[in-house]
């Protein structure tokens, strides 16, 4: 049985879910999840419970792209996993955006596209600014520590009294639990 289920977001509590659970409910939506939680957060209870109930045949229905998708990244990731699940995705607000038509797939497809190439480009240029650098002298990561620095001498100090804990070690110090041992095995 198909059945549209609607997922609405605001960024803010102060700010008002109302118009996008009615443009929702208006399209066919019988039960709208919800969250007043910044995009940018990974952990969206109202995301998370709807994404649990969806079933192979429904179609999640969104205001807006950016309501469900921190990044184009992830809500290609998003409307990929529905895909793979059998469900469906349509944006209202954002065109041809209904992955349960060729056309809407196709635009689907070309943004998800439009973002493998922007990751390829990162990537790109990161590596050139990598290269670029290190053709200047200059080299990535964290200057070498001497082995006599103060740090590290009484790092090793408080790691042969055995009185002291590993973690009493880590909060004096104010390193973590792998930079101490680094600091022992100099």
């Amino acid at each position: 049985m198909k059945k549209l289920i609607g997922y609405a977001r605001v960024s803010t509590a102060d700010q008002d879910l109302k118009m996008q659970i009615a443009e929702l409910k208006a399209a066919g939506c019988k039960k709208v999840y919800s969250d007043k939680i910044s995009g940018v957060k990974s952990q969206r209870p109202g995301l998370d419970e709807c994404l649990a109930t969806l079933k192979k045949g429904n179609t999640l229905v969104v205001w807006r792209l950016d309501r469900l998708g921190r990044s184009m990244q992830h809500l290609v990731s998003v409307v990929t996993e529905l895909k793979d699940m059998g469900i469906g995705f349509k944006s209202l607000k954002d065109g041809a955006i209904d992955t349960t038509t060729a056309s809407g797939e196709l635009v689907f497809n070309i943004f998800a596209a439009l973002a493998q190439f922007e990751r390829e480009l990162i990537k790109e240029r990161t590596q050139a600014g990598l290269k670029a650098a290190r053709a200047r002298g200059k080299l990535g990561g964290r200057k070498p520590i001497s082995p006599d620095d103060t740090k590290v001498r009484t790092a090793k100090k408080m790691h042969a009294d055995k009185n002291i804990s590993i973690k009493e070690i880590c909060t004096t110090l104010n390193i973590s639990k792998t930079t101490l041992y680094r600091y022992v095995d100099m």
